[in-house]
């Protein structure tokens, strides 16, 4: 019996154009203490993939559905230019159920956290995705998922290390939020605080890592804070990972589960 039968490409055959290769890591065996980053790409917004996704999340927003499977709607060249999700999935708020099977991806933008009906998440075999917006536990109906967890940062079974975030910054005048360069900051544009949602730009910018469970799987999850006063507000991290907020680089890990 085929498990991920009614999650992916309808169309098997045409399915060897939709993934770049990922090199971040070996996701085969444990090399915690190598040295990773952010993966670099920007999201070509004139690329035909893109344009047919913005049509699909309108209409979805539109038609009030509770199932979302936008890349089975793609051809395997359009899934290839997808490397993430428009902002505009913050209208979909009455889906339940996202499913980005065999995707493209290298992130997910924070407005997936206004997603405030979404019960399950499965970006099963979406390889080249490493982390999540800590956004995502707003989503608070949120209790299944179907991750390829060895593909993530911190990951129980081979311990991948995380990338090393950049110094708190009180000062952030020079910075275009717009445009950010994601080799830095994991992120092409940051609008507001991951925990209290307030304008970045009226305070500092505190990244941290913290690994928590969200749904069925414990997850790696990048917080823009506008303060350490936020950063404070953190719960402790997932048993069996690192307990607290850190900041990536070569910090200790627990030991891999890998056997």
């Amino acid at each position: 019996m085929n498990r991920w039968g009614d999650t992916s490409d309808p169309a098997p055959e045409r399915r060897g154009l939709r993934q770049e290769a990922c090199w971040c890591f070996d996701q085969s065996r444990p090399h915690p203490r190598a040295r990773v980053g952010f993966h670099t790409e920007r999201q070509d917004a004139s690329a035909p993939g893109w344009q047919h996704l913005l049509e699909l999340v309108d209409e979805a927003a539109a038609d009030g559905r509770e199932e979302f499977r936008p890349l089975i709607e793609l051809s395997p060249e359009e899934r290839r230019q997808v490397i993430t999700l428009p902002p505009s999935i913050a209208t979909l708020t009455a889906v339940k159920h996202l499913v980005l099977y065999g995707s493209n991806l290298v992130r997910i933008p924070p407005e997936i956290g206004a997603m405030t009906s979404l019960e399950e998440f499965t970006p099963y075999t979406s390889y080249r995705l490493h982390w999540l917006p800590y956004e995502i536990t707003r989503c608070q109906k949120l209790t299944r998922s179907t991750v390829s967890t060895r593909a993530l940062f911190g990951n129980e079974k081979l311990r991948s290390p995380f990338p090393r975030l950049q110094l708190p910054r009180d000062s952030v005048v020079n910075l275009d939020w717009e445009n950010l360069d994601p080799r830095r900051w994991g992120a092409t544009a940051i609008h507001s605080c991951s925990i209290c949602d307030h304008p970045v730009a009226r305070g500092g910018l505190h990244q941290v890592w913290i690994s928590l469970r969200v749904a069925t799987d414990v997850l790696p999850l990048l917080v823009s804070a506008c303060s350490p006063a936020c950063v404070a507000q953190l719960p402790d991290g997932a048993k069996g990972y690192i307990p607290a907020p850190h900041r990536g680089g070569r910090v200790d890990q627990p030991a891999s589960d890998w056997d």
